[in-house]
């Protein structure tokens, strides 16, 4: 699939969505804030849940969501980058992670909860830290994109409104196309 046709039919979707633009871009924002966390298989439900307790838009959250699958290839990148934040700012003083080569790469010790607990905090709170300042972004851009589509959607509305009505004032309704039924004439059909 083209990435460009992938792009445009998920932003379409965001869109169409009826809702106002603060709950939407809330939604989207959710989505993303969650992209960048580290807890595969659950963000998609958190993007939900927190969607939901926030009143923003669910829809939004999971089609952001979806939109942030486009840098799962640089997601490895991505997670040594908070990792080492994460560490930076955990460590007492602070002091950046050992080198990739001095880590130990058994594959018993991937299994351990001792692990977890050494690398996964500091790759936790350095993916907030780093997920934090994405989502007010593009929070922002959101719903201003929102706020301008919706504005012009309305405008658009207004003025079709308003040229129905001007059709009705010059003395061609479409009322007028109808024929009426005088007591001569045979009775309409029902309509139902």
């Amino acid at each position: 699939m083209n990435l460009r046709r992938w792009l445009h039919n998920h932003s379409l979707k965001l869109l169409a969505i009826r809702d106002t633009p603060e709950a939407i871009a809330g939604g989207v924002a959710i989505g993303i804030f969650f992209g960048f966390t580290p807890l595969l298989g659950l963000k998609t439900i958190s993007a939900i849940l927190f969607a939901w307790l926030t009143g923003s838009n669910i829809i939004a959250a999971v089609v952001a969501g979806a939109l942030h699958d486009l840098v799962l290839p640089f997601m490895p990148a991505i997670y040594l980058l908070e990792y080492k934040v994460g560490f930076w700012l955990m460590s007492q003083p602070h002091q950046w992670p050992p080198g990739l080569r001095r880590m130990h790469w058994e594959p018993h010790a991937w299994r351990n909860w001792t692990t977890f607990l050494t690398v996964g905090r500091p790759l936790l709170f350095g993916s907030v830290i780093c997920a934090t300042p994405v989502s007010l972004i593009v929070f922002a851009i959101t719903k201003t994109i929102l706020s301008r589509h919706q504005k012009k959607k309305a405008e658009e509305s207004a003025r079709t409104e308003r040229e129905f009505k001007n059709v009705g004032e010059d003395g061609s309704s479409p009322q007028d196309d109808r024929k009426t039924c005088n007591s001569e004439d045979e009775p309409s059909p029902p309509l139902f």
